[in-house]
Protein backbone atom coordinates (compact mmCIF):
# COMPACT_ATOMS: atom_id res chain seq x y z
CA UNK A 1 0.00 0.00 0.00
CA UNK A 2 1.49 3.24 -1.41
CA UNK A 3 -0.30 6.21 -0.65
CA UNK A 4 -0.89 8.91 -2.91
CA UNK A 5 -1.15 12.30 -3.08
CA UNK A 6 -4.52 13.76 -2.45
CA UNK A 7 -4.59 16.57 -5.46
CA UNK A 8 -7.36 17.08 -8.05
CA UNK A 9 -5.87 14.49 -10.15
CA UNK A 10 -7.23 12.07 -8.58
CA UNK A 11 -11.21 12.99 -8.46
CA UNK A 12 -11.49 15.95 -10.87
CA UNK A 13 -13.48 14.47 -13.24
CA UNK A 14 -15.72 13.48 -11.00
CA UNK A 15 -16.41 16.77 -9.26
CA UNK A 16 -19.89 18.11 -9.67
CA UNK A 17 -20.78 20.20 -12.26
CA UNK A 18 -24.36 21.71 -12.46
CA UNK A 19 -26.47 20.78 -15.36
CA UNK A 20 -27.66 24.29 -17.50
CA UNK A 21 -31.34 22.93 -16.95
CA UNK A 22 -30.34 22.07 -13.33
CA UNK A 23 -32.83 22.69 -10.16
CA UNK A 24 -31.98 22.45 -6.18
CA UNK A 25 -33.42 18.92 -5.88
CA UNK A 26 -31.62 17.44 -9.25
CA UNK A 27 -28.06 19.28 -8.00
CA UNK A 28 -28.58 16.91 -4.22
CA UNK A 29 -30.61 17.81 -0.58
CA UNK A 30 -28.92 16.96 2.42
CA UNK A 31 -30.16 16.32 6.12
CA UNK A 32 -28.18 17.31 8.79
CA UNK A 33 -29.17 16.08 12.43
CA UNK A 34 -28.85 19.02 14.92
CA UNK A 35 -27.51 18.82 18.95
CA UNK A 36 -29.70 20.28 21.83
CA UNK A 37 -30.33 23.87 21.85
CA UNK A 38 -26.65 24.86 23.44
CA UNK A 39 -24.65 22.62 21.19
CA UNK A 40 -26.44 24.04 17.71
CA UNK A 41 -22.89 25.27 16.05
CA UNK A 42 -20.67 22.60 15.09
CA UNK A 43 -24.32 21.04 12.60
CA UNK A 44 -24.77 24.28 11.38
CA UNK A 45 -21.33 23.99 10.59
CA UNK A 46 -21.81 21.62 8.80
CA UNK A 47 -25.03 22.51 6.70
CA UNK A 48 -23.51 25.61 5.82
CA UNK A 49 -20.33 23.94 3.90
CA UNK A 50 -22.69 21.09 2.34
CA UNK A 51 -24.58 23.80 1.10
CA UNK A 52 -21.43 26.46 0.04
CA UNK A 53 -19.94 23.13 -1.71
CA UNK A 54 -22.75 22.92 -4.35
CA UNK A 55 -25.72 20.59 -2.41
CA UNK A 56 -28.43 22.07 -3.91
CA UNK A 57 -30.98 21.98 -0.54
CA UNK A 58 -29.74 21.86 2.79
CA UNK A 59 -32.09 20.98 6.35
CA UNK A 60 -31.13 20.96 9.56
CA UNK A 61 -33.28 18.81 11.57
CA UNK A 62 -33.75 18.07 15.46
CA UNK A 63 -36.18 19.67 18.80
CA UNK A 64 -37.93 23.09 18.39
CA UNK A 65 -35.36 24.73 20.67
CA UNK A 66 -32.61 24.10 19.05
CA UNK A 67 -34.25 25.15 15.74
CA UNK A 68 -34.74 28.24 16.91
CA UNK A 69 -31.41 29.31 17.94
CA UNK A 70 -30.54 28.05 14.37
CA UNK A 71 -33.38 30.04 12.74
CA UNK A 72 -31.54 33.22 13.93
CA UNK A 73 -28.48 32.33 12.19
CA UNK A 74 -29.26 30.91 8.89
CA UNK A 75 -31.50 32.19 5.98
CA UNK A 76 -30.95 29.38 2.95
CA UNK A 77 -30.35 26.41 5.34
CA UNK A 78 -34.10 24.84 5.70
CA UNK A 79 -35.35 23.77 9.07
CA UNK A 80 -37.59 20.93 10.44
CA UNK A 81 -38.84 19.62 13.97
CA UNK A 82 -38.02 15.99 14.69
CA UNK A 83 -36.58 13.42 16.94
CA UNK A 84 -34.77 10.52 15.18
CA UNK A 85 -37.93 8.90 14.42
CA UNK A 86 -38.51 11.82 12.28
CA UNK A 87 -35.05 12.07 10.89
CA UNK A 88 -35.52 8.73 9.55
CA UNK A 89 -38.83 9.02 7.86
CA UNK A 90 -37.21 12.21 6.12
CA UNK A 91 -34.83 10.43 4.90
CA UNK A 92 -36.75 7.86 3.62
CA UNK A 93 -37.95 10.81 0.48
CA UNK A 94 -36.21 10.43 -2.76
CA UNK A 95 -35.63 13.81 -2.45
CA UNK A 96 -32.61 13.28 0.55
CA UNK A 97 -29.33 12.29 -1.32
CA UNK A 98 -26.93 12.13 1.89
CA UNK A 99 -26.99 12.80 5.43
CA UNK A 100 -24.82 13.98 7.95
CA UNK A 101 -24.80 12.69 12.17
CA UNK A 102 -22.42 13.69 14.61
CA UNK A 103 -21.37 17.69 14.71
CA UNK A 104 -22.56 18.09 18.38
CA UNK A 105 -25.46 15.58 18.21
CA UNK A 106 -24.63 14.75 21.56
CA UNK A 107 -27.07 11.77 23.46
CA UNK A 108 -28.98 11.27 20.41
CA UNK A 109 -26.36 10.88 18.06
CA UNK A 110 -25.84 6.77 18.25
CA UNK A 111 -30.06 6.70 17.32
CA UNK A 112 -29.81 9.14 14.87
CA UNK A 113 -26.78 7.54 13.21
CA UNK A 114 -28.16 3.93 13.08
CA UNK A 115 -31.43 5.65 11.42
CA UNK A 116 -29.08 6.98 8.72
CA UNK A 117 -27.10 3.87 7.91
CA UNK A 118 -30.52 1.77 7.58
CA UNK A 119 -32.05 4.67 5.52
CA UNK A 120 -29.46 3.07 2.66
CA UNK A 121 -28.72 6.93 1.94
CA UNK A 122 -25.06 8.01 1.56
CA UNK A 123 -24.19 9.52 5.14
CA UNK A 124 -20.95 11.47 7.06
CA UNK A 125 -20.45 10.35 10.12
CA UNK A 126 -18.30 12.34 12.47
CA UNK A 127 -17.76 13.48 16.28
CA UNK A 128 -20.46 12.21 18.74
CA UNK A 129 -22.00 9.46 15.97
CA UNK A 130 -18.35 8.17 16.13
CA UNK A 131 -17.83 8.05 19.81
CA UNK A 132 -21.18 6.86 19.93
CA UNK A 133 -19.64 3.39 19.24
CA UNK A 134 -16.71 3.54 21.21
CA UNK A 135 -15.80 -0.08 22.21
CA UNK A 136 -18.57 -1.54 19.65
CA UNK A 137 -17.23 -0.97 16.46
CA UNK A 138 -17.92 -4.26 15.34
CA UNK A 139 -21.75 -3.21 15.32
CA UNK A 140 -21.21 0.03 13.92
CA UNK A 141 -19.03 -2.52 10.64
CA UNK A 142 -22.02 -4.61 10.68
CA UNK A 143 -24.50 -1.81 10.09
CA UNK A 144 -22.23 0.00 7.04
CA UNK A 145 -21.58 -3.14 5.31
CA UNK A 146 -25.62 -3.74 4.95
CA UNK A 147 -25.78 -0.57 3.33
CA UNK A 148 -25.02 -0.26 -0.36
CA UNK A 149 -23.91 3.50 -0.23
CA UNK A 150 -21.17 5.21 0.67
CA UNK A 151 -20.54 5.67 4.46
CA UNK A 152 -17.34 8.12 5.36
CA UNK A 153 -16.31 7.82 8.62
CA UNK A 154 -14.12 11.73 9.91
CA UNK A 155 -12.54 10.78 12.93
CA UNK A 156 -9.47 12.54 14.27
CA UNK A 157 -7.04 10.83 16.36
CA UNK A 158 -8.22 10.60 19.69
CA UNK A 159 -12.02 9.19 18.47
CA UNK A 160 -10.21 7.19 16.12
CA UNK A 161 -8.27 5.29 19.42
CA UNK A 162 -11.63 4.58 20.88
CA UNK A 163 -13.44 3.63 17.95
CA UNK A 164 -10.32 1.26 16.78
CA UNK A 165 -8.39 0.61 20.05
CA UNK A 166 -7.17 -2.79 18.43
CA UNK A 167 -5.30 -1.09 15.45
CA UNK A 168 -1.54 -0.15 15.39
CA UNK A 169 0.74 0.90 12.71
CA UNK A 170 1.28 4.26 10.99
CA UNK A 171 -1.39 6.41 10.18
CA UNK A 172 -2.00 5.66 7.07
CA UNK A 173 -2.22 1.62 7.87
CA UNK A 174 -4.48 2.66 10.83
CA UNK A 175 -6.82 4.46 8.51
CA UNK A 176 -6.62 1.25 5.67
CA UNK A 177 -6.90 -1.36 8.59
CA UNK A 178 -10.15 0.42 9.76
CA UNK A 179 -11.78 0.91 6.54
CA UNK A 180 -11.07 -2.61 5.21
CA UNK A 181 -12.68 -3.83 9.02
CA UNK A 182 -16.33 -1.66 8.51
CA UNK A 183 -16.43 -1.18 4.90
CA UNK A 184 -16.45 2.15 5.10
CA UNK A 185 -14.22 5.55 3.59
CA UNK A 186 -12.59 7.05 6.88
CA UNK A 187 -11.21 10.14 6.66
CA UNK A 188 -8.39 10.18 9.63
CA UNK A 189 -7.82 13.71 10.31
CA UNK A 190 -4.82 15.87 10.93
CA UNK A 191 -1.82 17.82 9.52
CA UNK A 192 -1.27 14.73 7.55
CA UNK A 193 -5.19 13.43 6.34
CA UNK A 194 -5.37 9.74 5.33
CA UNK A 195 -8.17 9.06 3.38
CA UNK A 196 -8.17 5.25 3.27
CA UNK A 197 -11.35 3.01 1.13
CA UNK A 198 -11.75 -0.97 1.79
CA UNK A 199 -10.65 -1.35 -2.07
CA UNK A 200 -7.26 -0.47 -0.49
CA UNK A 201 -6.96 3.08 -2.49
CA UNK A 202 -5.28 5.47 0.34
CA UNK A 203 -4.51 9.20 -0.34
CA UNK A 204 -2.83 11.56 2.09
CA UNK A 205 -3.73 15.29 2.46
CA UNK A 206 -0.67 17.32 1.41
CA UNK A 207 -2.22 21.10 1.25
CA UNK A 208 -3.23 21.44 4.89
CA UNK A 209 -2.19 24.22 6.67
CA UNK A 210 -1.80 24.52 10.75
CA UNK A 211 -4.42 27.38 10.69
CA UNK A 212 -6.91 24.53 10.45
CA UNK A 213 -6.57 23.44 13.62
CA UNK A 214 -9.56 25.08 15.09
CA UNK A 215 -12.60 24.53 16.75
CA UNK A 216 -15.25 23.61 14.43
CA UNK A 217 -12.75 22.68 11.11
CA UNK A 218 -13.90 18.84 11.12
CA UNK A 219 -17.16 20.24 11.07
CA UNK A 220 -16.97 21.73 8.42
CA UNK A 221 -15.14 18.95 6.44
CA UNK A 222 -17.86 16.94 7.42
CA UNK A 223 -20.17 19.30 5.25
CA UNK A 224 -17.90 19.44 2.59
CA UNK A 225 -17.96 15.69 1.88
CA UNK A 226 -21.70 15.37 2.63
CA UNK A 227 -22.41 18.07 0.34
CA UNK A 228 -20.74 16.26 -2.68
CA UNK A 229 -22.16 13.20 -1.87
CA UNK A 230 -25.27 14.71 -1.86
CA UNK A 231 -24.35 15.38 -5.65
CA UNK A 232 -23.73 11.99 -6.35
CA UNK A 233 -20.06 12.14 -6.05
CA UNK A 234 -18.54 8.25 -5.15
CA UNK A 235 -17.49 7.70 -1.71
CA UNK A 236 -13.56 8.01 -1.53
CA UNK A 237 -13.70 10.62 -4.45
CA UNK A 238 -15.86 12.97 -1.96
CA UNK A 239 -13.92 12.22 0.69
CA UNK A 240 -10.94 13.27 -1.03
CA UNK A 241 -12.35 16.71 -2.61
CA UNK A 242 -13.69 17.92 0.34
CA UNK A 243 -10.49 17.13 2.16
CA UNK A 244 -8.58 18.90 -0.28
CA UNK A 245 -10.97 21.28 -0.57
CA UNK A 246 -11.22 22.48 3.08
CA UNK A 247 -7.40 22.73 3.57
CA UNK A 248 -7.28 24.98 0.45
CA UNK A 249 -9.96 27.20 1.79
CA UNK A 250 -7.51 27.35 4.98
CA UNK A 251 -4.74 28.38 2.70
CA UNK A 252 -6.54 31.26 1.06
CA UNK A 253 -7.79 32.50 4.41
CA UNK A 254 -4.57 31.82 6.14
CA UNK A 255 -3.32 33.45 9.80
CA UNK A 256 -6.38 34.26 11.86
CA UNK A 257 -8.78 31.50 10.73
CA UNK A 258 -11.98 30.76 12.45
CA UNK A 259 -14.22 27.87 11.06
CA UNK A 260 -16.64 30.03 9.89
CA UNK A 261 -14.53 31.50 7.11
CA UNK A 262 -14.35 28.17 5.58
CA UNK A 263 -17.76 28.31 4.49
CA UNK A 264 -17.95 31.85 3.60
CA UNK A 265 -16.94 33.44 0.52
CA UNK A 266 -13.42 32.30 0.30
CA UNK A 267 -14.74 28.86 -0.71
CA UNK A 268 -16.37 30.50 -4.11
CA UNK A 269 -12.17 31.39 -4.92
CA UNK A 270 -11.28 28.10 -4.59
CA UNK A 271 -13.83 26.68 -6.44
CA UNK A 272 -13.71 29.06 -9.18
CA UNK A 273 -10.22 27.52 -9.33
CA UNK A 274 -10.98 23.89 -9.25
CA UNK A 275 -13.78 24.51 -12.57
CA UNK A 276 -11.83 26.92 -14.22
CA UNK A 277 -8.68 24.35 -14.22
CA UNK A 278 -6.12 26.87 -12.86
CA UNK A 279 -4.26 24.24 -10.51
CA UNK A 280 -1.63 22.85 -11.92
CA UNK A 281 -0.96 19.59 -9.62
CA UNK A 282 2.53 21.72 -8.26
CA UNK A 283 1.11 23.75 -5.39
CA UNK A 284 2.35 23.29 -2.20
CA UNK A 285 0.64 23.95 1.20
CA UNK A 286 1.90 27.47 2.01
Amino acid sequence: MTPEANTPVLWRGQFPQPERDTNKYARGAALVWSGPALQTGASRLAACAALRIGAGAVTLIGDREALLVHASHVTAIMLAEGDPAEFARRLASDKIRAACVGPGAGTSARQSAIAALQAGKPVVLDADALTAFAGDHAHLARMVRRTMRPVVLTPHEGEFARLFPQLSGNKAERALAAATDTGAIVVLKGADGIIASPDGRVAVVGNAVPWLATAGSGDVLAGFITGLLAQGMPGFEAASAGSWVHAEAGRHVGAGLIAEDLTGPIIRDVLAELHAGDWTGQRSAG
